[in-house]
């Protein structure tokens, strides 16, 4: 059974995490992704009970709602008297999405802005932020480019470390090669449905580079079924995925086991990943979250889900 309190080594950051990260790209209320809106009220209470609860772990971005989860977060932090100890937190730089900016000076203005937010002088982990919607991996690499001005962030002292957090695999798998960054961060790549992150975690784990896996449930698809959320890593699903999430279903009923369990412990199970994002939008997901990794399941539910990969058809690049 996992312990979903303990603390293990983030690579070589020196940073303790939980396996489990709290993800809050939710709680800056965007329904236009996830069809549903998070009031400030319910957020501020579901971050308060993340920081007294058992996982010491929380990522956000610049860029989740226009920069509302890390207010929300700031707003959070202040109400604690600072960042509870031991607590580690992560954010991201990003791109100007009104302008299309991703340079060097750019994401020093991101990271500016995140501190501000957070109420932080600076911050444990920041990551590049989905760089593919922007440029190249040369395009990001060149002088006076993001990489370069986050390391100099790192440097500097304004980031204790840094990472890289997107989703295409081949991309991610260049930037970890740079032996530049001490995190990388894959969502919707590494499920029950999708294994195409295989040769990434492969390739961190050689490099001693953390490997953080987001989205275990593809967006809320292998939470609540295809039939009621038909979308797969923040988009309609095809055909192909939506059959084999009915397959997952109908293979955890007949070991009375739920598919949220599955595809969280699915995650959790793998000693390659570090620790596991999920994203929660109110107090009791937090308990929930804490339920599901306790769940007995049997072997032989495993061995009938390794027939269920659909590495290369869910649509996602």
């Amino acid at each position: 059974m996992i312990d979903v309190a303990s603390r293990r080594a983030l690579g070589t950051t020196g940073l303790l995490v939980t396996p489990i990260c709290i993800g809050t790209s939710a709680l800056a209320s965007m329904p236009a992704v996830y069809g549903y809106g998070v009031p400030q009220e319910r957020a501020l209470a579901t971050l308060k009970a993340a920081f007294s609860g058992p996982f010491n772990f929380m990522d956000t971005s610049n860029g989740y709602g226009d920069g509302e989860a890390e207010r929300r977060i700031g707003e959070a932090i202040r109400a604690e008297g600072g960042l509870p100890k031991g607590f580690v937190l992560a954010t991201k730089v990003d791109a100007d999405r009104s302008t299309r900016d991703f340079s060097g000076g750019r994401v020093r203005r991101s990271a500016e802005e995140s501190l501000k937010r957070l109420g932080l002088s600076k911050i444990q982990l920041m990551h590049l932020h989905d760089p593919e919607y922007y440029m190249t991996f040369p395009q990001a690499m060149e002088k006076g480019g993001p990489v370069e001005a986050l390391v100099r962030l790192r440097d500097e002292g304004v980031a204790d470390n840094i990472g890289v957090a997107a989703g295409p695999v081949p991309m991610l798998v260049d930037f970890v090669r740079t032996g530049l960054f001490s995190v990388v961060l894959s969502h919707n790549r590494y499920t029950l449905l999708d294994r195409s992150a295989e040769p990434l975690i492969e390739e961190a784990g050689r490099r001693g580079v953390a490997y953080l896996n987001a989205a275990p449930y593809g967006g809320g698809m292998l939470a609540k079924g295809p039939e009621a959320q038909p979308r797969y890593a923040y988009r309609q699903a095809n055909e192909t995925t939506a059959r084999a999430a009915a397959l997952v279903k109908d293979v955890c009923a007949r070991h009375g086991v739920s598919p949220q369990a599955a595809a969280l412990q699915f995650s959790l199970r793998d000693p390659r990943i570090a620790s596991t994002v999920v994203g929660v939008t109110e107090p009791s997901r937090i308990e929930e979250t804490v339920r599901l990794a306790a769940v007995e399941i049997p072997d032989a539910l495993w061995d009938e889900l390794k027939s269920v990969d659909v590495t290369g058809k869910t649509g996602v690049a």
